[in-house]
């Protein structure tokens, strides 16, 4: 396959802890069955993956955030038959992540976007909620990173 046989989206996302052990998750959209997802997204093509952190999270959640240090980078293949595009293209996701704090702002949901509902979760009933496969990757970078 050469390089140009395929699509790749850098996306940025925050995990954010209170001090109460609640996690702030969003409410994803976009596939058959909603799920809870860490607040991020893509990242536009003139920002960094910092800014576009910052700003999918104020976008998804309504708060402003301060980052913290970077957890991690994980990357996976989307195959066509996946994507939800209209596509021949399989797609490389390459998501950056991020501890973060509130510093601002109210709570809110996302209107005409690509979550519903901005919500804190304990952390205790996070495995029982419908989420994405983001949430534990990026609650697995968060648990290293505070134990080192």
């Amino acid at each position: 396959m050469e390089y140009t046989d395929y699509d790749t989206r850098l996306a940025a996302y925050a995990v954010i802890v209170d001090d109460q052990d609640h996690v702030l998750l969003a409410l994803w959209n976009e596939a058959d069955e909603k799920k809870w997802t860490l607040p991020g997204g893509g990242v536009d093509f003139e920002e960094s993956a910092e800014d576009g952190a910052v700003r999918e999270v104020r976008e998804e959640t309504g708060y402003a955030a301060r980052l913290g240090r970077l957890l991690g980078v994980h990357s996976y293949t989307i195959p066509v038959s996946r994507r939800l595009a209209d596509t021949e293209r399989p797609m490389k996701a390459v998501r950056v992540v991020f501890e973060a704090s509130v510093v601002g702002g109210e709570l809110t949901q996302e209107i005409d976007g690509s979550t519903d509902e901005a919500r804190w979760w304990p952390l205790a009933e996070v495995a029982r909620l419908p989420r994405v496969g983001l949430v534990d990757i990026g609650l697995d970078l968060w648990r290293s990173a505070r134990s080192s």
